[in-house]
């Protein structure tokens, strides 16, 4: 069975918790206890050396990184339709990923991490970074089910979390009503299971 190293707030951690509960696959949590600097111990350093949730182990094999994680798991245990082989539609996917590990790290990400973890980021920085991700996303989802494409990928998986989870770091999600549709049909899909909540923000 997969084990999956998490911690229940983190956001890269809920990526893959949910992917795997979406896709029906067997696992169970271990809980890293990033507060009391679990994450800098020798033996979790032994799984990821950057010191970081989320970590999976699977067999002989032990990936960190969310996005490979989604990638793998993808590829080895899910249909098809969550990560497409054809060229284009597996490149739109990445580059989906590829704003799930810069944009939506950067915006919403980090304005949680300063209100929910007390982490010294530059609060106004990150929900400029956010809103202006909003607009760009609200525009894209105009007539679209789902990122990429009229079925979930884990592009979707990727970019849910924090984006759902935006109001805890003070970014409302009220003026956007394509994402706040886009969300409610990620939670309606079979196997979804939600993220901690934490009365930050606009959440408080």
């Amino acid at each position: 069975m997969i084990r999956l190293h998490r911690h229940a707030l983190s956001g890269h951690s809920h990526r893959v918790e949910l992917f795997l509960s979406l896709i029906g696959q067997p696992f169970e949590t271990v809980d890293v206890d990033l507060l009391n600097g679990a994450h800098k111990k020798p033996e979790f350093l032994a799984l990821n050396p950057f010191g970081q949730v989320p970590v999976i182990e699977d067999g002989t094999v032990t990936l960190s990184d969310s996005n490979a994680i989604l990638v793998y798991l993808a590829r080895k245990y899910a249909d098809e339709h969550w990560l497409p082989r054809d060229p284009e539609t597996a490149a739109a996917v990445q580059r989906w990923l590829s704003v799930a590990a810069g944009e939506i790290n950067a915006g919403p990400g980090a304005a949680r991490l300063v209100t929910v973890f007390g982490v010294g980021l530059d609060h106004a920085r990150a929900k400029s970074v956010a809103t202006s991700l909003f607009d760009v996303l609200e525009a894209h989802l105009e007539g679209r089910r789902f990122l990429v494409g009229d079925d979930a990928t884990i592009a979707d998986v990727a970019g849910y979390s924090y984006i759902a989870h935006a109001p805890e770091g003070g970014v409302s999600l009220a003026p956007y009503p394509n994402i706040r549709a886009w969300l409610n049909r990620i939670e309606g899909l079979p196997g979804f299971v939600p993220m901690q909540a934490s009365k930050a923000g606009l959440a408080a």
